[in-house]
């Protein structure tokens, strides 16, 4: 991490306690532990905002006429449901 800040976090005991054990099982320390563990939360509430985004903009009538317009290549061999 090129700049980093300080925060004091409390942890009920047996969370941290948790803690301890998988980041010594993951030869890091409890601060890269719960720094990696932000970072991986962050990123999955990013990517659902981005898909709920994607799905306002979604326009369900072109998607329809799209599946069900003539034209194109029968499925190929293998291509059943």
């Amino acid at each position: 991490m090129a700049e980093t800040s300080t925060y004091p976090l409390r942890l009920p005991r047996s969370i941290k306690a948790a803690v301890e054990v998988l980041a010594k099982e993951e030869g890091i320390s409890i601060n890269q532990f719960v720094a990696t563990a932000v970072a991986e939360k962050l990123s999955a509430m990013r990517t659902a905002s981005f898909f709920e985004e994607r799905r306002q903009r979604a326009d369900l009538d072109a998607f329809a006429s799209i599946l069900n317009r003539d034209g194109g290549e029968a499925p190929r061999g293998g291509d059943e449901r």
